[in-house]
């Protein structure tokens, strides 16, 4: 360190950092940084020398020679107090006595403490023998070792005659009890006729089956008939482009119709769309919210055709709120409300991205870029064709105070975006949860 200030801040920081121990506070090092901090005694050998004293007594005494409970007052008592009494250190308690002094010049240095260990080790009496030795008898040269064949590590060989024993181990030892019980000389065995050689057989990798090179044209055979298959089912049973237009008018028109500009109430037609029924195209530019109003409504709901162009499905017997000033139609009841938006900001005048429409622009959502306390979650973009909606869950204090937990979809249906928003009290997220999916379901553009 260079100054006093930062030499007391890196004291503290290792009092932090290495807490209580004994062997790592020599007194050198735990004492406080005064004005004239550099004619300190210097941290070097005699330190190390110190934590060996701290070590030999904790080794022998069993404990510290200073109490560790806290950091900060063992470093107070090591500048301080001098250490415990070394009692029990024996032959070696002038050693460690003389390693914990305050003063670091007045430690041994290194030889001095090496020859001393060395005197204490070859003055050292030999150990005791206690009085529960136990004399383990002479080895009797005439006996030969006793070769363990089996034991816990060893698994017992299986039989190959029915026997418990091998018939390798059993033959000697019936043949030297013939020689010595009955003294006749063993049998000779008829010698045995002499197998006929096999045919030599090919090499399990050289044969027919287990080629690799014939696996491979296997599988490559394989796949080109699957291959070929698949062409052959395409050519025959898929339809043409020419066919598909027009027998499914409402399949691919409408993705491509679906975000473009809404034109004229009543198109004229042209020499290159007469091919094409007018009421086709008609149905085509609505054809993205049709699968929502499909939909099968839960019990309890019921689906609400509303005059501003739009039907929703909503709880039985929920009562609408005329449109305000801000084209908002709100149906509610039992403190539970839903907010719909049929098409009132355009995306040429908000951008062509619903997500931050709903993040930074959406006036629904006002209250909650204003409030104090507000919290957004699951706030994603969805994309069905050419269809893009955002979706998000937000929870804000209204000009009542009460928490409302909020669920809001946005969508952009030709070119204009269209806001549903279920609004109740934040303990009731499961019935908004489910107001929410019912309505967001169904919901669908009529007008």
């Amino acid at each position: 360190p260079a100054t006093a200030l930062a030499a007391e801040r890196a004291r503290q920081a290792r009092i932090a950092v290495v807490g209580a121990v004994t062997e790592r506070w020599a007194p050198e090092q735990a004492g406080p940084v005064h004005g004239n901090w550099q004619l300190a005694p210097p941290i070097g050998p005699a330190t190390d020398l110190w934590a060996l004293g701290a070590l030999l007594f904790r080794a022998v005494q069993g404990h510290a020679p200073y109490p560790e409970d806290s950091a900060a007052e063992l470093v107070q008592m090591v500048c301080g107090e001098p250490p415990a009494f070394a009692e029990e250190c024996g032959p070696l308690r002038p050693v460690v006595e003389s390693l914990l002094r305050q003063d670091p010049t007045e430690r041994p240095d290194v030889e001095e403490l090496s020859g001393w260990l060395r005197s204490l080790v070859r003055s050292a009496p030999e150990p005791e023998a206690g009085l529960d030795v136990v004399m383990m008898p002479a080895e009797d040269a005439t006996r030969l070792p006793v070769v363990r064949r089996r034991g816990e590590l060893v698994r017992k060989r299986r039989s190959r005659r029915g026997g418990g024993t091998h018939a390798r181990h059993r033959q000697p030892r019936e043949a030297v009890d013939r020689t010595a019980v009955t003294h006749h000389e063993p049998r000779l065995k008829e010698p045995r006729r002499p197998r006929e050689p096999r045919e030599p057989r090919e090499p399990r990798a050289l044969r027919q089956g287990d080629r690799p090179r014939s696996l491979g044209r296997t599988l490559l055979v394989l796949i080109l008939l699957a291959l070929v298959g698949a062409i052959a089912y395409a050519v025959l049973f898929m339809p043409k482009s020419g066919e598909d237009s027009d027998d499914k008018g409402s399949g691919a028109a409408p993705s491509r119709t679906a975000s473009a500009p809404p034109a004229s109430a009543t198109p004229e037609p042209t020499a290159g769309a007469s091919k094409k029924p007018a009421p086709g195209k008609s149905s085509g530019a609505q054809k993205p919210q049709t699968s929502r109003s499909a939909a099968a409504l839960a019990p309890g709901y019921t689906l609400r055709k509303d005059a501003e162009g739009f039907e929703v499905g909503l709880p039985k017997g929920w009562q609408r709120s005329p449109a305000n000033a801000e084209r908002q139609v709100r149906y509610g009841s039992d403190g539970f409300s839903v907010l719909i938006v049929p098409g009132r900001d355009t995306a040429k005048a908000n951008g062509s991205d619903p997500l931050d429409y709903q993040r930074d622009k959406e006036p629904e959502l006002k209250p909650f870029r204003d409030s104090s306390w507000s919290t957004a979650s699951g706030l994603r973009r969805t994309d069905v064709g050419r269809q893009a909606m955002a979706e998000g869950q937000f929870t804000w204090q209204d000009a009542n105070g009460r928490e409302v937990y909020v669920r809001n979809l946005v969508m952009l249906v030709g070119g204009r975006y269209h806001v549903l928003q279920v609004i109740g009290p934040e303990d009731e997220r499961d019935r908004i949860t489910e107001i929410y999916q019912q309505a967001s379901l169904s919901y669908r553009v009529t007008g």
